[in-house]
């Protein structure tokens, strides 16, 4: 009589790591991550503007 297939080891060895990698690395970059990377970057300007236009609205004025 056979073992249960819940009795069966489950050392895969990194097989399932190794397959997913190989998997990433053949689709190469996401769309989103491709797009994200292509946005323009903000200017230290505007974000110190934001900053403290947000500084304002809470109230603090120093």
């Amino acid at each position: 009589m056979t073992k249960h297939i819940s009795d069966q080891p489950r050392n895969h060895g990194g097989q399932r790591l190794r397959e997913f990698t190989r998997q990433e690395r053949q689709d190469g970059m996401h769309p989103v991550i491709a797009r994200l990377r292509s946005r323009p970057q903000m200017r230290g300007d505007e974000n110190r503007k934001t900053a403290q236009f947000l500084r304002i609205e809470r109230g603090r004025l120093a």
